[in-house]
């Protein structure tokens, strides 16, 4: 049994929302943002104290986009990844990390300064420059989303999930309303996926583990 110990909307949906696409079974635990802090208990599980955090047997998994490869190959047959064959497996794989290492990274950083740092700790400077800076690494993504309607492979992956969960932080960041076009209908396509509804509900429905 697949263990996921994940936080509403953080890095952990991406994950989330992969087993609920491949419909696998597994375990979720709800902790409060953030948990280093608030769910002290956790860091005997995981000593950085981050989310997320998959388990499997002797498996331990803390990053989010791997953790979409992972459950698509060892438990999905591969149906949320590109082969090494196919004619998207780079854009794949440039998708999958793009979607945290480029929109996610500076996201981070707005959400830190505007949101989570003590009132005298905010900057509202910072977290300006960080929005500004995100939204125009969308520019390239615009420019592949214009001709197609998914990431890679013309069909649904991991990338997408990866990618789409960038837009589901900015726009809890209220930074939706500048997306470029094509961007703006992909994730009113990616939103509207079952898979994703399902998660949604999940983390909706999930109590509260420690």
């Amino acid at each position: 049994m697949i263990t996921l110990y994940h936080c509403r909307d953080a890095r952990s949906f991406r994950p989330l929302w992969a087993l609920e696409e491949l419909q696998l079974d597994y375990e979720l635990k709800l902790l409060p943002f953030p948990p280093r802090v608030l769910a002290k208990e956790f860091l005997a599980e995981n000593p950085l104290g981050t989310i997320p955090l998959l388990v499997e047997g002797e498996t331990r998994m803390t990053e989010s986009a791997a953790m979409i490869e992972y459950v698509s190959m060892r438990h999905g047959g591969g149906a949320l990844s590109v082969r090494p064959d196919e004619a998207g497996y780079g854009a794949y794989l440039n998708g999958l990390h793009f979607g945290e290492a480029t929109l996610t990274f500076p996201q981070t950083l707005v959400l830190r300064y505007s949101r989570l740092e003590p009132e005298a700790r905010r900057n509202p400077q910072v977290a300006a420059d960080y929005a500004r800076w995100f939204l125009a690494r969308l520019k390239g993504l615009d420019l592949i989303l214009s001709d197609h309607d998914y990431a890679a492979a013309d069909r649904f992956t991991g990338a997408d999930i990866s990618i789409a969960y960038a837009l589901l932080l900015a726009t809890s960041l209220g930074l939706s309303d500048d997306f470029p076009p094509a961007v703006a209908a992909y994730w009113a396509r990616m939103r509207g996926r079952d898979g994703f509804q399902r998660a949604l509900a999940a983390q909706s429905s999930a109590a509260p583990s420690i």
